[in-house]
């Protein structure tokens, strides 16, 4: 099946984000007296805003109500967004390029203001037709659900959407989903190898990332 649209994931693949949101979250748990481990970080990418804050509540032990961990740590995001926004090199320029020959959609675990945010930050609102965060969905990555809602409201099959991933639970996401994933590891935070086999191209550098190369996936 021709690919006929292209769903791009925020966090690790347009912004370069996945330390910042260690270091914020890493830092809220000690000001609680709770231990970050060394998975907590890992544990927690793909996941929704609700996820994410029930886990640092519930598992992780942070004396506060999810509803309110994900408001004092969403605050500080969007601080740190305001401050300096990592947009990653070429990500822009890749974006505006596959914008030019296919539809685009936007699958992101970061909730709603963080995305509009970022887009609007970085002159990309225009180029999505449509954004979803995994707040709007029942389940967040590695779930397909955030996938399946993008192409349906893109008005697409699945199967003729290409998606644009970096982590394990992105990657798995896209995967059940039944869209053709491209990969684009993360140096720090690399995919797990079972995810990485998911993909049907593998770029190091957004440069590569281009319309002739998402014609050829299937």
């Amino acid at each position: 099946m021709t690919i006929e649209a292209v769903v791009f994931d925020l966090d690790g693949v347009i912004i370069d984000t996945e330390e910042v949101w260690e270091e914020v979250r890493r830092g809220y748990v000690a000001e609680h007296g709770r231990e970050f481990l060394s998975d907590t970080q890992t544990r927690m990418m793909g996941m929704s805003t609700g996820e994410w804050s029930r886990h640092l509540s519930e598992d992780v032990g942070v004396p506060r109500a999810p509803e309110q961990v994900a408001s004092d740590v969403l605050g500080r995001m969007a601080q740190r967004y305001r401050e300096a926004l990592p947009l990653i090199p070429g990500s822009v320029a890749a974006v505006r390029r596959l914008a030019d020959r296919f539809p685009l959609a936007l699958a992101s675990s970061s909730a709603r203001l963080l995305i509009d945010q970022v887009l609007e930050t970085a002159g990309l609102t225009d180029a999505f037709r449509v954004t979803l965060s995994t707040e709007e969905v029942p389940r967040g990555k590695p779930a397909p659900d955030v996938y399946l809602a993008a192409a349906e409201r893109l008005g697409i099959a699945p199967e003729a959407c290409a998606a644009v991933e970096d982590s394990s639970n992105g990657l798995r996401s896209a995967g059940a989903a039944g869209l053709a994933v491209i990969a684009v590891p993360h140096g720090v935070y690399p995919p797990a190898e079972d995810a990485l086999a998911l993909a049907s191209l593998v770029v190091h550098d957004l440069g590569e990332l281009t319309p002739e190369a998402v014609e050829k996936l299937r």
